[in-house]
């Protein structure tokens, strides 16, 4: 055998290379010198060195245990307790946190004016856990710098009066705020109106509940909503608690809407819908003549902000098509069939913006905010910086209503005040500002009682409460900013947005509404 490198046993001792003697047998191989894994019969290598290995694996494994002192296990045996306070004082805090429960339902009711559903105003106690940027800072410097709808002062006064606490214990304004702690504030709660049409039930059993939403009603709390949500009406006035969102629509948005009754079939819903199984259907009316065939657009939709929900397209967005097929046009407007293949946030109405055929009274996205041409083809023209900056300006100005700020209708002109209001419904004449022509108070209450059980009392077994309005339930709290700042009413007409769900398929089960009024193909805007 040869090998011209040196060899090395397994514990790294070297062969020597061995001399062969004269007449040895191995004696006639050429090159003699070579290295040979076993010596030859009759030659003695060196036997190898032995090596012990014991020290060296005691000195890798014994390792000393550092001491631990008993005043660091003292410590650490308090931060353990302090730990495990710190938990349960957290469960027990957020079970005293506010949720959807009769107590909650009952706080407030709603009326009826002008055709809008509005909310008494209430107290409120807003929670929030501290963050972990806020601890160690003052609770006044906290909440005055990251809760700017009052001004220091407001806050300064809510401290010392005990209405702004931690843990729900008074505090003093220069208290420092720590871990876990649970910051309550409250405050007396004025809502946005929304529409007084009714919500009406299109089916109804044991596993589901399927709704046909009017526009201008959120699906579930969120900002200024809370009372004004459909699932708050529905648990109010008909009766229908603990209902399960399957999915969601834009609060200007109107149609079908789904409810689990049971976790179970809640979950099976969702299912369908992740997995595409569900088939939707949109009917919305949209500027200009769109065109007679088919259009297929799928261009990738990006969120620009979470925060204010605004997206647009972009090459960075996630993948997303929608189908559009027009039914008709009264020459200047459309009615378009939308078919979303994919759900992405907005997808219908920005894939419209992108066409060049937005929603006729889309607020957000037929707006020249988004440029000249309002985002035609993508083209925007500003970075996704200064379109957030531009959309917090106008949603200020124009509560994101899509009203110009010096109408006759705008938010901020002042309304009527307590006073003219209840002068106005005591007229001699009997009726107030939402009554109807020709019919008196008894007449225009049973007119309205009737027509609200079709859709509340004949379907759920119960009926409605009185939805006139009563001087004695309106609250008024000499330090609330909102009851010092009167709004007047927006017409339920800016309410509505002519975005609309149609119809909904999935496995074994089909829902559909009737198609609003502004889907007929003679509907013009002196309809409105």
């Amino acid at each position: 055998m040869h090998h011209t490198a040196p060899w090395y046993l397994p514990w790294g001792l070297k062969l020597v290379p061995l001399p062969i003697p004269p007449g040895h047998p191995a004696s006639g191989i050429p090159n003699p010198g070579l290295h040979l894994l076993a010596p030859l019969p009759g030659i003695y290598a060196p036997e190898p060195r032995k090596v012990d290995l014991k020290p060296l694996r005691e000195a890798t494994i014994a390792v000393p245990t550092p001491k631990i002192s008993e005043k660091r296990k003292a410590e650490e045996a308090d931060a353990s307790k302090d730990l495990k306070k710190a938990k349960l004082e957290t469960k027990a805090l957020k079970a005293k946190r506010p949720g959807f429960t009769d107590e909650r339902y009952n706080e407030t009711s709603y009326y009826v004016e002008n055709g809008l559903r509005k909310v008494y105003p209430y107290y409120f106690t807003f929670t929030t856990f501290t963050k972990g940027r806020w601890v160690g800072e003052k609770i006044l410097e906290v909440f005055a710098r990251e809760f700017r709808a009052h001004p220091a002062e407001e806050y300064e006064r809510c401290i010392r009066a005990g209405t702004l606490t931690v843990n729900y214990q008074k505090v003093d304004v220069d208290y420092r705020l720590r871990h876990n702690d649970l910051l309550a504030n409250v405050v007396h709660r004025h809502e946005v109106p929304v529409t007084s049409e009714p919500i009406t039930v299109i089916h109804m059993d044991e596993d589901v509940v399927v709704v046909n939403k009017p526009a201008s009603i959120p699906v579930h709390p969120c900002g200024r909503y809370r009372h004004n949500t459909v699932v708050f009406i529905l648990a109010k006035e008909y009766n229908l608690k603990n209902l399960r969102t399957i999915h969601r629509l834009d609060r200007l948005t109107s149609g079908i809407l789904l409810f689990g009754r049971t976790p179970k079939k809640a979950r099976q819903m969702e299912h369908q819908i992740r997995n595409r199984q569900v088939h939707k259907q949109y009917v919305c009316r949209v500027e200009g003549e769109f065109p007679e065939e088919e259009v297929v657009c799928s261009e990738p939709i990006e969120v620009v902000s979470y925060k204010i929900g605004v997206c647009k397209v972009s090459e960075k967005g996630k993948d997303c098509v929608t189908r559009f097929k027009r039914l008709s046009y009264n020459g200047k407007s459309s009615v378009v069939l939308c078919k979303p293949q994919t759900g992405r946030m907005h997808q219908i109405r920005v894939h419209l913006q992108y066409l060049g055929y937005p929603v006729v009274n889309d607020p957000l996205y037929n707006h020249v905010v988004f440029g000249p041409e309002k985002g035609k083809g993508g083209n925007i023209g500003k970075t996704d910086q200064e379109l957030v900056r531009d959309l917090i300006s106008i949603h200020n100005a124009e509560n994101w209503l899509g009203m110009d700020g010096d109408s006759e209708m705008s938010l901020f002109k002042p309304k009527l005040d307590m006073e003219e209001r209840v002068s106005l419904s005591n007229d001699k004449d009997g009726s107030s500002p939402s009554s109807t022509p020709g019919l008196g108070e008894e007449e225009q209450q049973q007119q309205q009682e009737q027509s609200l059980k079709v859709t509340v009392g004949t379907q759920t077994g119960s009926e409605p409460p009185d939805s006139s309005f009563t001087n004695d339930k309106m609250t008024v709290d000499p330090h609330c900013y909102e009851c010092k700042v009167k709004y007047r009413d927006p017409k339920p007409s800016d309410l509505v947005m002519y975005l609309h769900a149609w119809r909904y398929c999935g496995p074994g089960w089909e829902y559909e509404t009737p198609l609003p009024a502004w889907a007929a193909s003679d509907w013009t805007e002196e309809d409105r």
